[in-house]
């Protein structure tokens, strides 16, 4: 059996001081961990974690977005960002924040059975100025590239599993209020439907396959109104699998309870030890 764990940090060193890190650590003893937004260049992380493979991929900008993944197993390789000729062909550009495929966002691990990918999805802002990106470049572009992995068009073909803080909530019972939030960012038809893409191609929701009907299960909560305490949260973290691979998780589960971030871990049990 093989632990997968994804977590958006909302900036590593935070975690890490408020003793989060290794109470999570400690509890759960991961045997793949991936991060997201991890705010920070790995030399100004104080953390030691023996027994661990490690690769950071930060953002060009300092203090920004970042991933980083975390494996006892060692990966075949490791890769940063999206393949140059997706970004050329979905014209994934730089706009007024930044050069998306350089803000750290995307790392690829390939292990004996199948690929892992990380990704921090840029947020469409509250303004819905990356709006356009999320859904003319950045989804089509990241689906692209799944399909190219489980296809054999960047290395051998094998099935997918794809972690990370999605930034949408996919249907109204992955929100609290799914009604006042209709059309705002994380919950726009165009991000929806961007979601909805990588269902239609095979990939399956592994918690919602899990626990079709379970509600009050989110992944993020403001920091505004004790919306945490109250659980008026989003679902916007996520295991996606490959159609192939699904039926070897036992299991999925979001850890509400773990502190440290707005945002909480989510996980999968793959029935292999991973080589």
């Amino acid at each position: 059996m093989t632990s997968l764990y994804s977590w958006n940090v909302n900036g590593i060193r935070a975690v890490i001081n408020k003793g989060e890190f290794a109470r999570f650590m400690a509890a759960h003893n991961p045997d793949i961990l991936c991060l997201q937004e991890t705010k920070a260049q790995r030399q100004q992380v104080e953390l030691d974690l023996p027994g661990y493979h490690e690769h950071f991929y930060s953002a060009a900008k300092k203090g920004y977005s970042g991933t980083a993944v975390f494996s006892k197993t060692a990966p075949l390789q490791w890769r940063d960002g999206l393949p140059a000729e997706l970004v050329e062909q979905f014209q994934l550009a730089a706009d007024s924040y930044g050069s998306p495929n350089d803000e750290g966002r995307v790392i690829t691990a390939e292990f004996a059975s199948f690929w892992l990918v990380t990704c921090y999805t840029p947020n469409s802002k509250g303004d819905l100025s990356r709006l356009a990106l999320r859904a003319k470049a950045w989804d089509p572009c990241m689906l692209a590239y799944l399909q190219g992995l489980e296809a054999g068009q960047y290395g051998p073909a094998k099935p997918v599993l794809y972690c990370g803080d999605m930034n949408v909530a996919h249907e109204p019972i992955d929100l609290a209020n799914p009604r006042a939030n209709r059309g705002k960012h994380g919950f726009t038809d165009e991000e929806r439907a961007g979601f909805q893409h990588y269902l239609d191609a095979g990939f399956v929701d592994t918690f919602r396959a899990a626990h079709p009907g379970q509600t009050d299960a989110y992944t993020w909560w403001t920091h505004w109104a004790n919306a945490r305490a109250r659980n008026v949260g989003w679902r916007i973290d996520y295991w996606l699998a490959s159609a192939a691979i699904a039926p070897r998780i036992t299991s999925a589960h979001i850890h509400a309870s773990q502190m440290g971030s707005d945002h909480c871990p989510v996980s999968i049990t793959l029935d292999e030890a991973v080589a």
